[in-house]
């Protein structure tokens, strides 16, 4: 017997809010809704689907009342795939995200990012073909 990675939840202050930051970031459509809970993902699940081969894990958001107090013990790496990473890194402080020092030190490969609510991520390399025009 197996499990299947189906979905990762996030507590957070405001579910419709924090889905349509990562639907920006992801390109992810939401797929479900109830009341203080927002489902984001590329596809929608069907159990014929998930019983026959492990797929991308959707995103649920869920609105509760206490704020983040911590460091996250767990975050997302997202890696560009049609620009370098400094250009995706612009683009998502547009969209509302911050740079984030958490003691990783200069020179490093990533960049630590955090979404409206102060959850962590990084951006990785970028995944851009090797055109001269895209440098990562």
């Amino acid at each position: 017997m197996t499990s299947r990675f189906t979905e990762l939840v996030v507590d957070c202050r405001d579910a419709e809010r924090l889905a349509a930051f990562w639907c920006a970031v992801l390109g992810f459509q939401v797929i479900d809704r109830a009341e203080g809970q927002v489902e984001i993902g590329s596809w929608v699940p069907t159990v014929e689907e998930v019983r026959a081969r492990q797929m991308a894990p959707t995103l649920v958001f869920v609105q509760v009342p206490e704020g983040r107090t911590v460091k996250n013990r767990l975050h997302l790496d997202v890696s560009p795939v049609d620009c370098s990473t400094a250009d995706e890194v612009a683009r998502l402080l547009a969209l509302g995200a911050t740079r984030v020092d958490v003691g990783q030190g200069s020179g490093r490969s990533w960049v630590v990012m955090a979404d409206p609510e102060g959850n962590e991520f990084d951006v990785l390399r970028s995944l851009a073909p090797s055109d001269p025009a895209v440098r990562p």
